[in-house]
């Protein structure tokens, strides 16, 4: 058989063309590149990462555990701090006890997420990574300069106001989620409620292949153990290399690096007679970087990890009020920040999520929205004059006000009073 020499010359071009994008590589870019941080942006991680394990925390004890979970801290942290410029008072003070930053000046906060998020951004052009922020609200509801300016000076929040009215207002922002998810969350937004007055949504975008890629032709059929205890077979890729790995008498880890190495995903998995609530009982970020500073590289180590993909969805409401947030979300919230003249509160945090795993590398989105409403005074289930109170006597049609008076006490100046 005679092979077409075209064929062949083409062949080494693209080999001579390979080799020379290899040996272009300055060494430096294949390997991970540190990120400076200050003293107060080590501190906003620390506090994300703790708020980030306690949320985690609260959904994994109202999840099944046959359903998988997927939750990006940093996404709904963004979202949350976003909001969290438009607070004041108690609704301030709960704010930053859930996200552990009742220490650190809201300038601080801000500054060090946008150092953080353009770091992030920029840390590694061998890996996709995509932040964005908007600010949606009513096109009738004022809101105040200073707020809107705020976020998108520290988060380049894209701000917009809408017909909430309009059908198509739904679709607008649902555009925009899918757009940056790269269509990956195709909306956050089912409906929009009459009381609705702003949505302030993050959404997060991740593409990384495998400093290390599997090989394809390696993956296997395995079964893989479900809660119930029974199996089910699913493709495991399966790779052989010096990798990154430790354990402890709860849990072993090992590390799986993205494009230079500054994105990893750790695997963690319990150790025998040991299970997983075990090991989600005690992340910390304290127990946690512990543990992953003792990983040390195995030489020969081969690994098989199942390949996934799935979308997730929660309403964050609950666990976020369980975790102390509750006054956001009652009538006696504090936004006036976004509003002063409104009675504003927290209606509905969402957070969607996508990943897929597989051997060339990872994909994953994230998307979280914090819808605010307009309220009205709560009603009350009691109702006791025991003070000082007016009286008026009016008509009803007219409005006219017959008398008006005041009670201080009303035992004076009649025949009932008793002395003591």
């Amino acid at each position: 058989m005679r092979i077409n020499p075209f064929i062949i010359a083409g062949l080494i071009i693209l080999l001579a063309i390979s080799c020379e994008e290899k040996e272009s590589t300055p060494p430096e870019a294949l390997q991970p590149k540190p990120i400076e941080t200050d003293v107060k942006t080590k501190t906003v991680i620390n506090s994300s990462n703790t708020f980030g394990f306690e949320l985690f925390r609260e959904i994994w004890q109202q999840e099944d555990a046959e359903k998988n979970l997927l939750l990006s801290p940093l996404s709904v942290e963004l979202a949350m701090a976003m909001t969290y410029n438009g607070t004041a008072g108690t609704t301030k003070e709960a704010f930053e006890k859930v996200l552990h930053i009742d220490e650190l000046p809201t300038e601080d906060l801000n500054t060090s997420l946008h150092d953080l998020t353009q770091a992030l951004l920029e840390v590694d052009p061998r890996v996709t990574m995509g932040i964005a922020n908007s600010i949606w609200y009513r096109n009738t509801f004022h809101v105040e300069d200073a707020f809107l300016e705020t976020n998108k000076k520290y988060f380049n929040a894209e701000t917009r106001p809408l017909d909430f009215s309009d059908p198509r207002s739904i679709g607008i922002i649902n555009d925009w989620v899918d757009q940056k998810t790269r269509h990956k969350i195709p909306s956050i937004l089912d409906k929009i409620d009459p009381s609705s007055v702003m949505f302030l949504i993050n959404a997060v975008y991740f593409n990384g292949k495998w400093k290390y890629s599997f090989d394809r032709s390696r993956t296997e059929d395995i079964p893989f153990s479900l809660p119930d205890r029974s199996t089910v077979q699913v493709p495991f890729m399966v790779r052989t290399g010096d990798i990154l790995y430790t354990s402890n008498e709860l849990m072993s880890a090992i590390e799986l690096p993205y494009g230079r190495g500054n994105y990893n995903m750790i695997l963690v998995g319990p150790m025998a007679h040991r299970t997983l609530d075990e090991v989600v009982d005690t992340l910390t970020p304290d127990y946690w970087n512990r543990f992953i500073s003792t990983m040390d590289t195995v030489k020969d180590l081969t690994i098989y990890i199942p390949k996934f993909t799935f979308s997730y969805e929660k309403k964050l409401n609950d666990p976020l009020i369980r975790l102390g947030l509750g006054t956001a979300f009652s009538g006696n919230a504090d936004f006036s920040g976004i509003n002063p003249d409104a009675r504003l509160a927290i209606s509905e945090v969402k957070h969607k999520t996508f990943i897929k795993v597989d051997e060339e590398g990872t994909e994953a989105a994230a998307v979280t929205s914090v819808g605010i409403r307009m309220t009205v005074a709560e009603v009350p289930t009691v109702f006791v004059l025991d003070h000082p109170f007016l009286f008026m006597i009016t008509e009803k049609y007219t409005g006219t006000i017959l008398f008006i008076g005041r009670v201080s006490d009303p035992s004076a100046g009649t025949a009932f009073r008793i002395h003591g």
